[in-house]
């Protein structure tokens, strides 16, 4: 395919994808819109970057569908100059956009060669190799916390590693179905709500423990 024909895939995606499901930040709109999706997947799946599905990457892994990344990061209301900890960043599509927005951004990632290639791809980012359930304390506290995907539930370690009147978004697993959340830490107290119901991509090591049964 040619630049063009992505180009013209983006726009769609712009289209169809972002305006029509509550992405209303025009910042948000404005950079998916200038960020070349394709250069984070797989060559073999360029052709479907910009379809409204979980996008395999390779290592069980999947990117979150376009909508579900322009409805948290509209969510999370990102302030230029904001330190930013990317959990999950994978191939590093959500990691670029955020840079475009004006962040400061650490990116946390366990699969060696998913952190390689985002690594490759967004250089101006701080990149972490660690159990994404662990975060990066070493950035902390952060004014935002991106989830790059669904979870179980959110560890009291990433909640931590949060500044008093950080924000938190990403997706909840709430018994078989997906919730995108976002959360604000006041103190020592933290909750989330939710605002949309979207099938995300699922990160790895967030399972809520099986309850003790006789």
């Amino acid at each position: 395919m040619t630049e063009q024909n992505f180009e013209q895939m983006r726009r769609a995606m712009v289209v169809s994808q972002l305006r029509t499901t509550g992405v209303s930040d025009a910042r948000v709109v404005s950079v998916m819109g200038d960020v070349a999706r394709e250069r984070f997947v797989p060559a073999d799946k360029a052709q479907t970057a910009y379809s409204d599905i979980a996008l395999p990457i390779g290592g069980g892994r999947a990117l979150n569908p376009p909508m579900v990344t322009g409805r948290l990061l509209t969510e999370a209301r990102i302030a230029p100059g904001e330190t930013v900890l990317v959990v999950g960043a994978a191939t590093g599509y959500t990691v670029a956009l955020l840079e475009k927005l004006g962040a400061t951004v650490v990116a946390v990632e366990e699969d060696a060669d998913l952190l390689a290639t985002g690594k490759a791809a967004v250089p101006g980012a701080t990149w972490v190799k660690a159990a994404l359930n662990a975060g990066s304390k070493k950035g902390a506290p952060y004014a935002l916390i991106v989830l790059d995907g669904a979870v179980e539930e959110i560890p009291q370690a990433l909640i931590d590693q949060l500044a008093d009147g950080g924000r938190l978004v990403g997706a909840i697993i709430d018994n078989g179905v997906t919730r995108l959340v976002s959360g604000v830490r006041a103190g020592r107290g933290f909750g989330v709500k939710a605002f949309a119901d979207a099938d995300a991509a699922r990160l790895p090591g967030f399972a809520t423990p099986a309850a003790f049964s006789f």
